[in-house]
């Protein structure tokens, strides 16, 4: 017993640690150890082994006040509690109750009361649809109606999936609980697995006569129109749930939710981010030297804009609240930054260009094909706006 180690340290807990804490220690350890999770891993083996023994310990009160009082001597084998691996019993339902509250249904079963559940009221599935809007429809929100395929009751068999005039059996194989159980031996002991019952997909009913309508399913597809209300300030990929417009719930469970994907197209000019919008500006060297007011475009429609003389190209500015509106408070709006390029003139008449060639000369620049031989020495020009340039 000298290389055993101390089970608080086993699961990593102190000797005054409460139940909870050493069942929330054992299910951190088990999980992580386990060998369905770690095949064919010796080690993690060992130290999943070397947790349940702890834990089959110190989850008992008086199996871990003989521990705390004797130590491991205390289950040494042919003394109490002998057998098992190391001198522990796991082969009793203790063991089986352990696992199913700390794995539930990593087991493939449940703890007590399941089938109760399993075979309770429970909601239908989600269904999934996609509508695609325009960028200017997603910052002021949109109505979209879409029609789609959905599960309706069964008129000729109320729902009941039977032939009129008969009505569903219930199952023999699960006794109407639409779960069964199977018992089978394992390196731990005997481990309960629980699953839905095969005869009857876990409906705890079997329908011998089926209706006609709809098959026995008790549902009939029925093509219908949604109306999707797309708030205002809605990004690409997000979704709208429109409430009870999925599949039917099951044994009167309530229906699932319809979630509707929303696809927004680009914008030829503006792009987003969040909650801003960017977009660039052209302005004439006229406009940027001299400043002048423009209209730029936004979501809103035309923006009047002063820009500043001597404005350079690339200059950014921001319009607050022109940008898309808070799917959370309706109340905010991002916002909306411009960038300014100055545009070069590509085509010009000789007399702008004349006139251009004047602009260099009160500049204190050198009109092409027409520079001094001093300027050419230095071999230097100034730049458009009076900076040298080599």
């Amino acid at each position: 017993m000298a290389d055993k180690r101390d089970y608080y340290e086993v699961l990593g807990v102190s000797k005054d640690a409460s139940e909870a804490d050493i069942k929330r220690a054992y299910r951190k350890v088990a999980k992580k150890y386990h060998p369905d999770i770690n095949p064919g891993d010796k080690n993690a083996e060992e130290k999943f082994k070397e947790a349940a023994e702890a834990y089959e310990v110190l989850s008992d009160s008086e199996k871990r006040a003989r521990y705390d009082q004797f130590g491991h001597a205390a289950f040494e084998q042919g003394g109490p509690g002998a057998g098992g691996f190391g001198g522990f019993d796991f082969g009793g339902g203790d063991m089986g109750d352990i696992f199913g509250d700390i794995f539930g249904d990593f087991f493939g079963g449940g703890s007590r009361g399941g089938s109760a559940r399993r075979n309770g009221p429970r909601q239908g599935a989600n269904l999934r649809a996609s509508v695609r809007i325009t960028f200017d429809e997603a910052i002021r929100g949109v109505e979209k109606q879409l029609e789609i395929a959905l599960k309706e009751t069964c008129n000729t068999c109320g729902g009941n999936g039977c032939k009129p005039g008969t009505s569903p059996e219930t199952c023999t194989k699960c006794n109407g609980t639409g779960q069964v159980v199977y018992t089978q031996q394992s390196m731990f002991g005997m481990v309960r697995n629980v699953q839905p019952c095969p005869d009857c997909n876990g409906s705890g009913q079997i329908i011998r006569n089926k209706c006609s309508d709809c098959g026995g399913t008790g549902y009939i597809k029925v093509r219908k129109k949604i109306k999707v209300p797309v708030p205002a300030g809605i990004d690409n990929g997000q979704s709208v749930r429109i409430r009870e417009k999925g599949e039917p719930g099951i044994n009167g469970g309530p229906r699932g939710d319809l979630l509707v994907n929303v696809n927004v197209s680009r914008h030829p000019k503006f792009q987003r981010q969040e909650y801003d919008i960017f977009s660039t500006e052209p302005i004439t060297f006229a406009q940027a030297a001299l400043g002048a007011t423009i209209k730029i475009d936004t979501v809103d429609g035309p923006y009047e804009y002063t820009i500043k003389p001597g404005t350079q190209t690339d200059t950014r500015v921001r319009l607050k609240n022109k940008g898309v509106p808070s799917l959370r408070n309706k109340n905010l709006r991002g916002s909306h930054f411009v960038t300014f390029v100055v545009q070069v003139p590509v085509h010009m008449t000789e007399a702008q260009k004349e006139a251009l060639r004047n602009f260099q000369q009160a500049m204190g620049e050198t009109s092409p094909g027409t520079g001094s031989d001093k300027a050419s020495e230095g071999n230097e020009k100034k730049g458009f706006f009076g900076k040298k340039k080599k």
